[in-house]
């Protein structure tokens, strides 16, 4: 990759933006900029009204990402301040925390931080090839960005396996623990992820970001969901939406959401 190349590169196709990590000399590994640039792709999306879903992908067939830059982290890179935007909303997509719904399509290996991107995403879309690990531990380290939150999407005895072991899982193996949703031919990756994303566009705005936040919370905190369910039912069964969602039923057509 040339010098002028952008770390991320955005596509917007239809409804579905599509962000690809593009540092294939580095493994697509995570620097300051290459964060902060995802963080502010981010909030485009989250603010877009023509953006109804994004899909997560790497450059190349070596990795999908890597994780940590080790050699700007060895190096002690510090974000500057026209980064810490763009970082502070990273930070909540590894939350899941992000209102979009956001597709993974794990082109290659995904481990360590690239391992808690895929996290943050909410389906995923992999390689048959790929592999899936949380190594840091290998290099004196823990999986502080997010994947010590595995628990939360696959059995515990299996977490605390692969967190403590540091080795790596094939997508096999990821798919019958629940961590990936699709296998797919590494050739067919990126498109059976957009296929995806467009399913999940074609939805009601309001609708998906109700249900997005109150699955993922009724995971970590049950009687939270249940209070966020009192705040959204009335909101998103009152809207607009819902309205054009059941005429649009009636009348046999596709509806128009207007995210309201």
């Amino acid at each position: 990759m040339s010098e002028s190349e952008p770390v991320l590169v955005r596509e917007q196709r239809g409804a579905v933006l599509v962000l690809r990590l593009n540092r294939p000399e580095a493994r697509n590994a995570l620097n300051m900029e290459l964060i902060a640039q995802f963080g502010r792709a981010i909030v485009d999306a989250e603010t877009d009204p023509g953006t109804r879903a994004v899909v997560l992908t790497g450059t190349g067939d070596r990795a999908f990402c890597s994780g940590m830059d080790l050699a700007a982290f060895a190096s002690g890179e510090a974000p500057t301040p026209e980064q810490m935007d763009g970082l502070a909303v990273f930070g909540r997509f590894i939350k899941g925390e992000i209102s979009v719904p956001l597709v993974a399509a794990i082109n290659a290996t995904a481990v360590a931080g690239g391992f808690e991107l895929l996290m943050g995403c909410d389906v995923v879309v992999a390689s048959s090839e790929a592999k899936f690990g949380l190594p840091e531990v290998k290099r004196g380290l823990f999986a502080a960005g997010g994947g010590i939150m595995l628990a939360t999407r696959i059995p515990q005895a299996a977490a605390l396996e692969m967190a403590l072991t540091g080795d790596y899982i094939d997508a096999e193996r990821a798919y019958a623990l629940g961590l990936v949703n699709q296998i797919v031919a590494p050739s067919e990756v990126l498109d059976n992820a957009i296929a995806m994303a467009e399913r999940i566009a074609r939805n009601g705005p309001l609708g998906l970001q109700a249900t997005k936040e109150l699955v993922r919370l009724a995971v970590t905190d049950s009687a939270a969901a249940q209070v966020k369910l009192g705040e959204w039912q009335p909101l998103v069964f009152g809207s607009e939406d819902a309205k054009e969602g059941a005429t649009a039923f009636i009348e046999k057509r596709d509806p128009e959401w207007k995210g309201r």
